[in-house]
């Protein structure tokens, strides 16, 4: 369900938002080297119905990091990520508005996916297995003032909290990922997607709200003060 990405990347990524440092001239150079080639990427393009149109955002001043599944099929017309809501309620989530959401020198945008992978009789099929494995190693050790990763879904939950809280969370609902975000490093936050399809497991979880969301808001405030 998930892709599995490298240990190197977890140690990597959390142990430089535990001690962030300013980006260098040669650190944005290489990110904007690793964005540019990302967007020109046609790896999974025979398998993909609309053809490949990578979607994705990121200077080396980044913040927060946002890591999310796949664009939809608005996104992929627009060329925007989160333009859509499921963006409008992440950014409810997150406390801010799409000034500050779509600044890239504060705020990354790198999903698990990043091209529109079609539709299943379910939605929209997972995110491309090959993407991310292939494309978080070479972007994301280029964000080195990291202050917070919010991952939005269970792919991104997969890849990156999962692991965190051992082999016991391997598996297992999302729900009970999320409600052990107090175990994670607080520099990462676990949330469900925020896609509208998800309005009853948030209204059988009223917790979330009056827990995780004030939260989310406290870090992401001081993630971009800091």
């Amino acid at each position: 369900m998930t892709a599995t990405l490298p240990s190197q990347i977890l140690d990597r990524l959390c142990g430089a938002m535990r001690a962030p440092q300013p980006a260098t001239a040669d650190t944005a150079a290489a990110l904007d080297d690793a964005v540019a080639a990302a967007r020109a990427c046609t790896l999974c393009a025979p398998a993909l119905p609309r053809g490949p149109r990578p979607v994705l955002r990121a200077h080396a001043t980044a913040r927060i990091l946002v890591v999310g599944q796949a664009p939809g099929t608005r996104v992929h017309e627009t060329g925007i990520p989160w333009n859509d809501p499921s963006g409008d309620r992440l950014r409810d989530w997150m406390g801010i508005d799409r000034a500050v959401f779509y600044d890239a020198d504060r705020v990354a945008i790198i999903p698990m996916g990043f091209c529109y992978p079609g539709r299943g009789a379910g939605g929209d099929l997972p995110p491309r297995p090959e993407c991310a494995p292939a494309w978080h190693p070479r972007l994301l050790p280029h964000l080195p003032d990291l202050r917070l990763m919010v991952l939005a879904g269970a792919y991104a939950v997969g890849a990156y909290a999962r692991p965190l809280l051992g082999a016991g969370m391997a598996r297992g609902p999302l729900s009970d990922v999320i409600a052990a975000w107090t175990q994670l490093p607080a520099t990462v936050m676990p949330l469900p997607h925020p896609s509208p399809r998800n309005r009853r497991w948030l209204s059988q979880r009223p917790w979330f709200d009056t827990t995780v969301v004030p939260e989310l808001r406290r870090r992401v405030a001081a993630a971009l003060d800091s």
